[in-house]
């Protein structure tokens, strides 16, 4: 008999009890207007924290900051540029 060990698997929708948002250095901003609403970042973002969502005809990326860890896969992936990496406040340096 094959004995098959599971690792670090938690219960379904148990990650949500879990914002990590705050764990990032950097969050996502969306040019809107270059925003094609393409998908790819949706696709491709490791937390799923992106949905492309439709208001007055226009398709654009929305992201949920609970759970985005800032690792800038949408902005790399993102062929209209339409997404860029700010970084938060709380991480700039003042400059005398």
């Amino acid at each position: 008999m094959i004995e098959i060990t599971i690792g670090a698997i938690s219960r379904p929708m148990e990650a949500k009890k879990n914002k990590t948002g705050d764990w990032g250095t950097e969050y996502p901003i969306v040019d809107v207007e270059k925003c094609s609403g393409c998908r790819s970042c949706e696709m491709f973002c490791p937390d799923l924290c992106v949905e492309v969502v439709k208001e007055n005809k226009k398709k654009y990326a929305v992201f949920n900051y609970d759970y985005c860890k800032g690792c800038g896969v949408c902005a790399f992936v993102c062929p209209e540029n339409a997404i860029r990496m700010e970084v938060k406040e709380i991480y700039k340096l003042e400059v005398e």
